[in-house]
Parts: structure tokens; C-alpha cells; sequence
């Protein structure tokens, strides 16, 4: 199971370990759910560029918790952001395998021999790095 996110006890608010409780907009989870919803259908992200671009480049795996704690019905497309190489995370969506692939594929991902997806083709450059 995915650990909980805690606040370190010496982290002043807004460095990189610190995250607000959720519901607060200005939170690190409320940060990448903004910034995921900017990705366009057909191209991907990895946790570590999501992680980079919100200029928290350490941060590869809290993004990961924020992908697997999207609320539902929120309308962040979880699916468009995988591992870094390509390959899904098989603990996206336990009790449904294989659906984060089947809804990449319905936006047109193309998937490799390996099970990876062709990243040179459907990686995600944003055209400007914003304040996300």
C-alpha cells in the first residue's frame, strides 16, 4: 500500500518536503493535479518531469502518491502520467489491470513490443514552464 504523506517537523511551509494538508488549493497534490490537467490527449509525462517542472525535481514519488490518490471524478487524467522510460505502474489502478493502458490507447499511445510506451512520440514538452 502506498505510505502516507507527512509534513517533516523542521521543514519551513514551502520547501519541497513540506505539504499542506489536502483541500487547500495551494497545496503540492493540488499543484500537480493543475498541472497534469494541462497535458494534452495522446502525450505522456513522467512523474519526474511533473516532479521537475513544478521545481521540486526530488519529488518523483509524492507525485506518484498525488496520481494514485486523484480524487474521483476531479477530471485529472491520471493515466497520462507514467514511469520515466515509459513502462505503467502496475499499482495505478489494482482493481482494475490494464486500464490505464486501455485508456492511452484509446487516445491513440502507441505501445511498444516491450509493454513501454514510445515516449520519443508521445512525450509531453510544455511549451512554456510556467509558475504551475
Amino acid at each position: 500500500m502506498w505510505p502516507r504523506v507527512r509534513r517533516a517537523r523542521a521543514a519551513p511551509p514551502g520547501s519541497a518536503r513540506w505539504v499542506r494538508p489536502r483541500g487547500q488549493a495551494d497545496s503540492f497534490f493540488g499543484r500537480v493535479y493543475t498541472l497534469v490537467r494541462r497535458i494534452p490527449p495522446g502525450q505522456r509525462a513522467t512523474y519526474g518531469q511533473i516532479a521537475r517542472l513544478l521545481r521540486s525535481p526530488r519529488s518523483a514519488r509524492i507525485v506518484g502518491w498525488a496520481m494514485h490518490g486523484t480524487p474521483k471524478g476531479s477530471g485529472v487524467p491520471w493515466h497520462r502520467v507514467v514511469q520515466q522510460g515509459g513502462s505503467l505502474s502496475p499499482a495505478v489502478s489494482p482493481a482494475a489491470p490494464g486500464r490505464q493502458r486501455r485508456l492511452l490507447e484509446r487516445e491513440g499511445v502507441t505501445f511498444r513490443l516491450d509493454g513501454r510506451i514510445d515516449m520519443a512520440r508521445h512525450q509531453w514538452s510544455p511549451p512554456v514552464a510556467g509558475a504551475w
